[in-house]
């Protein structure tokens, strides 16, 4: 295969690659290394690339293949790290000019420790925007990230890096999180699949200021790599509290089990949220593609009530708490858009932060019930396709309007179910995500249906990554 190859191999054929000794980690990180030469200047998807570390560890990985000993599943895999997950030698500067980078930088997240241990090669760190607060990737620290499809239009957020690096070869296997959609967003936006697992699959260390909302997972070209990393992450860590004690499971064995006989639900709108017709057609269109799989699939509306004002009132409030925390002579530096976000939050009350907690509740309580006659749940990923960089949402007016065009998101990162997104096809030239949604702990059925879709309606990556 040629360098260009390599770049867009998935981490399964890379694999495949080592095992018959027709290419190496070496060439893999080199290839993944000229792609971020070559196209990070105009998209700004990384704030840190460390080609000097990466080569080592591919070097590393390259005789471990070579003794036929690889040191665990994605040994020699190029990967990338959210730049608000901690990296030993690393910054984690979380996208915000207030933090530090002159600290000792000593510490390992769980993912990034699981990977290491797996042998991933780690290219760098992926742009966010400040403390991960909104839908779209600009920072006061990086700038625009922008869309590969088109560069005059964001790629989501806040894991937009990771997504722009994903869709354009820049790495097969990138860590995100999701605290509102920050996967599923810009893996719609970009043409990518990601997944934010059941809550607590992946350990999170040190835990995100948004709670039982954030999330930790994989982004990448394929299913089944996103199979394969999610078995990597999905292991026990003591650092986190939330997350099961017991072994990890491999998510990788019953992927291509398909969805023929699963009980599927199709919410066009969940419970009456605009969306683009484009859009809305794309979606509907993968909807009927589970029915020719041969699952049962009949249009249902989850009764997920007040959802934005409950995601809202938990996601604010943090925000206050977050710009709080900054010393007062800092917050100058902070992005614009967090400070109005962090002054709304600050207008709520204890007593409204707890009636947020019990409707959460009742939310859940309410899903779970949903999916006692359902088996999964398939819904438009987000209501716009990309829209113009530099801006929170594709209309004025209000820095909570990032919230508006993306409905279908945060009421499963309240209900802490599995979701992931799946691409669907274009909208005037842009991607359009599906999004499958489970049930707890059913990880594996998400990933199973994605890949059958997948199987079924292969997806393309940017024009501007294979030229």
């Amino acid at each position: 295969m040629t360098a260009t190859d390599l770049a867009l191999a998935s981490a399964t054929e890379l694999l495949r690659l080592y095992r018959a000794k027709k290419a190496s980690p070496v060439e893999a990180a080199k290839a993944a290394l000229a792609r971020i030469a070559r196209h990070n200047p105009a998209l700004n998807a990384f704030v840190l690339v460390d080609e000097k570390a990466a080569l080592a560890a591919a070097r590393a990985s390259e005789k471990r293949w070579a003794k036929k000993k690889p040191l665990g599943l994605v040994d020699g895999i190029p990967t990338t790290i959210k730049d608000i997950i901690l990296t030993r030698g690393w910054p984690t500067l979380r996208g915000s000019l207030t933090v530090d980078p002159h600290q000792p930088w000593s510490d390992d997240a769980p993912v990034t420790a699981r990977l290491k241990e797996a042998g991933a090669v780690l290219l760098g760190k992926t742009t966010t925007p400040e403390f991960g607060w909104k839908g779209v990737t600009d920072s006061p620290l990086t700038g625009i990230t922008r869309n590969p499809w088109n560069p005059e239009t964001t790629p989501g957020g806040s894991s937009g890096g990771a997504a722009v690096a994903a869709a354009m070869g820049m790495g097969a296997l990138h860590i995100g999180t999701d605290g509102g959609g920050s996967i599923r967003i810009p893996a719609a936006f970009t043409g990518i699949f990601g997944i934010k697992q059941t809550f607590g699959r992946v350990p999170a260390w040190p835990l995100s200021p948004f709670g039982t909302l954030a999330n930790v997972g994989p982004m990448t070209r394929t299913v089944a790599d996103a199979a394969l990393m999610l078995t990597v992450l999905a292991r026990p860590d003591w650092r986190d509290w939330y997350a099961p004690k017991q072994p990890g499971q491999d998510f990788t064995k019953g992927l291509d089990g398909g969805v023929k006989g699963l009980r599927i639900a199709w919410s066009p709108t969940l419970g009456g949220k605009r969306v683009m017709p484009g859009v809305a057609a794309r979606a509907a269109a993968a909807a009927k593609v589970f029915k020719q799989l041969g699952a049962r699939v009949e249009t249902a509306e989850p009764d997920i009530g007040p959802a934005d004002d409950i995601f809202m009132k938990h996601w604010f409030s943090t925000a206050h708490v977050i710009v709080e925390g900054i010393a007062p002579e800092k917050r100058h530096l902070v992005d614009p858009g967090l400070i109005e976000t962090a002054r709304v939050g600050s207008t709520y009350s204890t007593a409204d932060y707890v009636r947020a907690q019990m409707a959460r509740r009742e939310l859940g309580f309410r899903v779970n019930r949903f999916f006692q006659k359902y088996d999964l749940l398939l819904t438009p990923m987000l209501s716009v396709t990309a829209f113009g960089v530099g801006k929170v949402a594709p209309e004025p007016p209000g820095e909570s309007a990032w919230v508006d065009w993306t409905p279908f998101s945060h009421p499963f990162n309240l209900s802490r179910n599995p979701a992931a997104s799946v691409p669907c096809g274009l909208a005037d030239g842009l991607p359009v995500g599906l999004q499958i949604v489970g049930r707890h702990d059913e990880d594996a059925l998400v990933l199973r249906a994605a890949r059958a879709f997948e199987r079924a309606q292969p997806w393309s990556l940017p024009p501007a990554a294979t030229a």
